[in-house]
């Protein structure tokens, strides 16, 4: 099941793994709480789950684009 969640973790966008990181929670506790939220909600955390994707590269790539102040 680890091979299982870490391929998928590393083929997803790696959101619940971040916030899980940043928020002090274990990443399994975050990913359930986003399933059983989905399914409770019928499926509009998924929108939330790729915006925060997509800002969550956006990030990736303007750190990336410019490492200093001077790099303007």
């Amino acid at each position: 099941m680890k091979r299982f969640t870490d391929y998928l973790e590393t083929q997803s966008f790696g959101l619940c793994s971040a916030l899980a990181q940043k928020w002090g929670f274990s990443t399994r506790s975050v990913r359930l709480s986003f399933v059983y939220a989905s399914f409770f909600t019928f499926g509009s955390p998924i929108v939330l789950y790729f915006a925060g994707a997509f800002w969550m590269n956006v990030r990736r790539a303007m750190r990336e684009q410019r490492s200093t102040v001077w790099d303007l």
